[in-house]
């Protein structure tokens, strides 16, 4: 039986059915995970923001990070078997996130801005990723890594060590700043409401969710630039244990005039972010295809 040859690009589209089709098969666990993923960051920044809620009011509580919330979280009752379900579900996320990368599944395209766009959910997919090995270490009873003030210190010294290391920090600290303002422009133009199913939601519902997700991504924008400044502040004086995560920034608003009253506010803005993102895992549109 005579072989037939097949052409370069009849090869490519058939490598392409067939990574379709894959994806076809894997979409209902990958939005699954997607979904659980979005459950799972409510409750850790749910988890920060009553935390510093409760040191705003002076009634306990604590500033912290992620890390710092997940090691709360692990000496709640059933503690481990919760931050368990927490690890699968930021690792759910993470590959949410890369897929959103890889198969461009909310079409941003394959130019400079695109592909700028597929590597933001890359580089995010690979945070929570890390984020979920350091939350089941911690279900196991190992420890789950550094907090984010010493990890942020640990890197910013590794970065002034470098030939004009000051500027590397700076430049960071400014990255962050942008990442901040970004922030600050989803809540301010809405659009981190704009995968929503409203239509599944009454008026009022979808005001309140509406609310929370601008109130939610404006703290986050609070606390991403206090990280960004301390970073810069951290240049200026070459000292790498002036940077801080995000447990830090809390404290540090904590410190300010009228820091208590500023720490309940962001701690309420970062309680809104966690409920939103659990509406999100009901209502958001999850494109996996």
């Amino acid at each position: 039986m005579r072989s037939v040859e097949l052409s370069p690009e009849a090869i490519r589209r058939q490598a392409d059915h067939a990574s379709d089709q894959v994806v076809r098969e894997a979409s209902p666990w990958i939005e699954g995970l997607g979904r659980f993923g979005h459950i799972a960051i409510g409750l850790v920044y749910g988890t920060i923001g009553v935390l510093a809620a409760l040191a705003a009011a002076g009634q306990g509580g604590t500033t912290t990070d992620t890390h710092g919330a997940m090691e709360w979280l692990v000496q709640a009752p059933y503690g481990r078997a919760i931050l368990g379900a927490v690890a699968v579900g930021l690792g759910g996320y993470a590959v949410w996130r890369f897929v959103q990368a890889i198969r461009d599944t909310e079409s941003k395209g394959t130019d400079l801005s695109g592909i700028a766009n597929r590597l933001v959910y890359a580089f995010i997919g690979a945070s929570y990723a890390t984020l979920a090995l350091s939350a089941l270490r911690l279900a196991q009873g190992e420890g789950g890594g550094h907090n984010q003030d010493t990890s942020a210190q640990d890197w910013t010294a590794w970065l002034l060590s470098q030939p004009f290391g000051q500027v590397l920090v700076a430049a960071f600290g400014v990255a962050v700043l942008a990442v901040a303002a970004v922030q600050f422009w989803m809540a301010y133009s809405e659009k981190c409401c704009e995968s929503l199913r409203a239509s599944e939601l009454s008026e009022t519902q979808e005001r309140l969710v509406r609310l929370a997700g601008r109130v939610g991504f404006t703290a986050r924008g609070v606390s991403f630039g206090i990280i960004g400044l301390l970073l810069i502040v951290a240049a200026v004086h070459a000292r790498a244990d002036e940077a801080r995560g995000l447990g830090g920034a809390l404290a540090a608003l904590a410190h300010q005039p009228f820091g208590p009253w500023l720490l309940g506010a962001v701690a309420v803005g970062l309680v809104c972010y966690g409920l939103f993102m659990l509406v999100q895992a009901r209502y958001r549109r999850l494109v996996v295809r």
